[in-house]
């Protein structure tokens, strides 16, 4: 991925050598002014990758929110408590004491 300090080296050299170019070549008469349109659309163009390059980067996508959702409070423990009851053991009854849960 070209970075912007790249981009701009690029550009730098091309209009660099341009202007060389264009510099080491004298003019003629009747060539319909190909050199003028040569120079007036190079700069066109770097003005447009100049552009490009100097916007700044797409802002980021916004984040994504979820609504909320209710959720009903689980339901309280059952109350347990142990209390004395008689069970029969298969010989007797015997008092124990029993957990009862109401």
């Amino acid at each position: 991925m070209l970075t912007r300090r790249s981009i701009k080296n690029v550009l730098a050299s091309g209009i660099t050598a341009a202007a060389l170019s264009a510099a080491a070549f004298p003019a003629q008469a009747g060539d319909g002014g190909a050199i003028a349109a040569g120079i007036l659309g190079g700069t066109a163009l770097g003005f447009i990758a100049g552009t490009a390059a100097a916007s700044p980067p797409p802002p980021p996508p916004p984040p994504v929110y979820y609504a909320p959702v209710y959720v009903a409070p689980p339901p309280p423990p059952p109350r347990c408590w142990f209390q004395p009851q008689e069970v029969w053991t298969g010989y007797a009854y015997v008092i124990q004491r029993v957990r009862v849960c109401g």
